[in-house]
């Protein structure tokens, strides 16, 4: 069983993720990490991808279906798999589940669900780190990166226009697919504004359910 994982931006489901990954020794796609990730091969996959970052293109929905087909020949059936960032749009959706059908594969999806009054607090406080670009939030008072001792900063893009920008594509786009798998039944809400260790617990407490 796979996991779909969803939330809008500064829901956690960066932090989680890495979490759900760890505890059940489950692969992580992500796909901002391997769009970069391919973005450095000389294959022609990657070529593809360095040239349409470059031109500062949107990567469109055919070749990230390209980049998920890739990534699924490298694990075996038995290989559980988190998809973060994947799928965005109804059209993704779409072509996703038509290849997991291929692949025989069954997920669940899981929606880190907090306010927008919530994800602009998060996003306008929070700090990133420099070198690993490890999230840390407004309680963090540290100044330097706990995992690899980098400089935190504040992202240029974690302003108040910026963040209505991205939340407004998030509804527009994201939304539909959640109501989608939601009504497929498909889909398990997680109240995101408790503080990181219940959340977890939550989704350790549906997933240990799921997994057995």
């Amino acid at each position: 069983m796979d996991i779909v994982l969803f939330g809008i931006q500064g829901s956690g489901k960066g932090t989680q993720g890495k979490i759900i990954a760890d505890k059940y020794q489950m692969r992580i796609f992500e796909t901002g990490a391997e769009l970069r990730r391919l973005a450095k091969e000389d294959s022609s996959l990657g070529k593809k991808v360095k040239n349409l970052i470059e031109a500062g293109q949107l990567v469109p929905n055919e070749i990230v279906m390209e980049i998920i087909e890739n990534f699924s020949k490298d694990f075996n059936k038995n290989e559980k798999v988190l998809f973060d960032g994947i799928p965005r749009k109804m059209e993704q959706a779409q072509s996703f589940d038509k290849l997991m059908k291929e692949l025989n594969r069954e997920f669940v999806c899981i929606l880190m669900d907090i306010s927008e009054k919530e994800a602009y607090r998060r996003l306008t406080t929070r700090r990133i780190c420099e070198e690993c670009k490890s999230v840390y939030p407004s309680t963090y008072e540290k100044e330097k990166c706990e995992k690899c001792q980098g400089k935190l900063i504040t992202r240029q893009d974690d302003n108040p226009e910026s963040i209505k920008v991205r939340l407004d594509s998030y509804y527009k786009e994201t939304m539909p697919v959640i109501e989608y798998y939601e009504k497929t039944a498909k889909l398990y809400k997680i109240n995101g504004e408790q503080k990181i260790d219940k959340v977890n617990n939550e989704i350790i407490e549906l997933l240990d359910k799921i997994f057995t």
